[in-house]
């Protein structure tokens, strides 16, 4: 069973095309992650609204235990945290019974 990774990212108001820029030189950082599966984020409809991060993992032990304590995830960090105002929040979902 795979599991879905959700989050809003706030992005601070004007740095959108920064943060995009960014988020394309992150992109190949998560996408080498054993466990990982696909990646999704949508850019808000209106101003001031976070983006949507959907991303899919075998398990959350992929993303938590693996990604997140990779070299690769300090770099992610590096590239995109700065833009985030708060720092988003992380859920997970699994499949229906």
């Amino acid at each position: 069973m795979a599991v879905l990774e959700h989050a809003l990212l706030p992005v601070r108001a004007g740095s959108e095309a920064a943060f995009e820029a960014a988020l394309a030189t992150a992109r190949p950082l998560i996408e080498a992650s054993p466990g990982f599966i696909s990646l999704e984020i949508r850019r808000p409809t209106g101003t001031g609204q976070p983006y949507l991060l959907l991303a899919e993992w075998r398990s959350v032990a992929d993303h938590r235990d693996g990604f997140r304590q990779s070299d690769r995830y300090q770099q992610w960090r590096a590239l995109l945290h700065p833009f985030y105002d708060p720092m988003p929040e992380v859920s997970y979902f699994g499949d229906l019974v």
